[in-house]
């Protein structure tokens, strides 16, 4: 009877010290170590380490055989099926690294394995870790590809503010910018290059198109710079002042008309122009022709003049005139576009006329014989088609005043003025 109690207490304190493990369940992971394993694995996939999808899922625990010993429960157990990746080492107190045995931790995966909740770990020396002496190619897990650094983000990497002070400049290449021309031997290739690989006659015909494409080219142009109704004191009047020129980039001909009158008058003034123009720089042309006059005691001129674009953009004309009476005289005009939107301009423009004699049949003292001023504000429906307002003032001056009275006319007269320009 006495044997029989012996086996019947040993048999119920069996489970006690020999445990099967298979039936020792672990606890699911919890759901703060989940996210903490999360956020490893995207850090770790943000520096490039190949991270498996459903990592930090939770898994059961493989059965263990029992062990007889097992004071604390687990002593004795083999771990060697274990898997570490899902583990919460936060919980581990005091784990000194230095006794540990890595040389039997082949196949461990470390890239789940949430180090930065265990106290006992001292990360202060961590900074100064040594990356290029590790062997990287020895730590990887069975089934991982190499790191490629080049493929890292390091955009997410925290590297810290960076102290411009430490930096380096003396070793930059800061080697200034020329400012001289090109040398010689950049210019130096044979003009006539491709004449090698594709014969002259094939290139002189491309040049040729070329040259009438693009550079030859003729072009013709026309403008209505003003054509203006003028209210003014004794009686209205009017004005036109056109231009255009067909011909290519160097040479062309030019023509020029313009003119005023009172409405239920005779004309005051009118003449038409023809011009050669040849370019003398990138701004400017010589123009060389004749002037006739279509009012008044008529006369011929020849015409000796410039026009093109002065510094600040001044738009200017000026010109001789010598008659066939020995008559020489000159204008000059010049006028700005003052941009004040992309579509409203403001254009102050300037004219005087001069003459080296008196000429009494026509008015004209000697020296300065007129000045005009205006002012005229245009709004560009488009480039081509523009009407405006504005005011413009004449004076006569010197001599030519002295004529002016003599005819019953004001020397200074006020316009107000309401135009269009245009252009095709």
């Amino acid at each position: 009877m006495r044997l029989l109690f012996v086996m019947l207490l040993a048999s119920t304190a069996t489970p006690a010290f020999a445990q099967d493990h298979s039936g020792h369940a672990m606890p699911a992971a919890q759901t703060t170590t989940q996210t903490e394993c999360e956020k490893e694995a995207s850090r770790h996939r943000a520096m490039g380490h190949p991270v498996s999808e459903g990592a930090c899922a939770t898994k059961a625990h493989p059965a263990a055989p029992a062990q007889s010993g097992h004071a604390d429960g687990h002593t004795g157990m083999d771990h060697s099926q274990t898997d570490h990746s899902q583990m919460d080492h936060g919980q581990m107190q005091s784990m000194h690294h230095s006794t540990m045995d890595h040389s039997k931790m082949e196949g461990v995966d470390d890239s789940a394995m949430d180090h930065s909740q265990m106290p006992g770990m001292d990360h202060s020396n961590m900074g100064s870790m040594d990356h290029a002496a590790m062997d990287h190619e020895g730590t990887q897990s069975s089934g991982q590809a190499p790191m490629d650094h080049q493929a890292m983000d390091h955009g997410a990497m925290d590297q810290g503010p960076m102290d411009p002070g430490a930096m380096d400049h003396g070793t930059m290449d800061m080697a200034p910018i020329p400012q001289a021309p090109p040398p010689a031997a950049a210019g130096s290739g044979p003009p006539r290059a491709a004449d090698a690989i594709w014969g002259a006659e094939a290139m002189r015909a491309s040049r040729d198109a070329l040259r009438a494409e693009n550079g030859g080219m003729k072009v013709f142009w026309f403008q209505g710079d003003r054509a203006e109704y003028r209210a003014r004191e004794d009686s209205d009047a009017y004005l036109w002042d056109v231009q255009g020129y067909y011909g290519g980039d160097l040479d062309k001909f030019w023509f020029k008309s313009e003119g005023e009158g009172a409405f239920g008058e005779k004309l005051e003034s009118a003449e038409i122009q023809g011009l050669w123009s040849h370019a003398i720089g990138p701004w400017w042309d010589l123009q060389a022709g004749v002037r006739q006059d279509l009012t008044g005691p008529e006369r011929t001129h020849a015409v000796l003049g410039v026009q093109g674009l002065a510094p600040y953009m001044f738009e200017v004309d000026a010109a001789a005139f010598l008659s066939t009476k020995g008559d020489l005289t000159a204008r000059v005009e010049a006028e700005l576009d003052q941009r004040i939107t992309q579509r409203l301009i403001l254009q102050p423009r300037a004219e005087v006329y001069l003459a080296a004699q008196d000429i009494p049949e026509l008015g004209v003292g000697a020296g300065l014989d007129s000045v005009e001023l205006g002012l005229r504000l245009r709004y560009e429906f488009a480039r081509e088609f523009a009407p405006y307002v504005g005011v413009e003032q004449e004076w006569k001056v010197g001599q030519s005043a002295d004529y002016a009275r003599l005819a019953g006319e004001d020397p200074s007269v006020t316009n107000y003025v309401v135009g269009v320009r245009f252009w095709f």
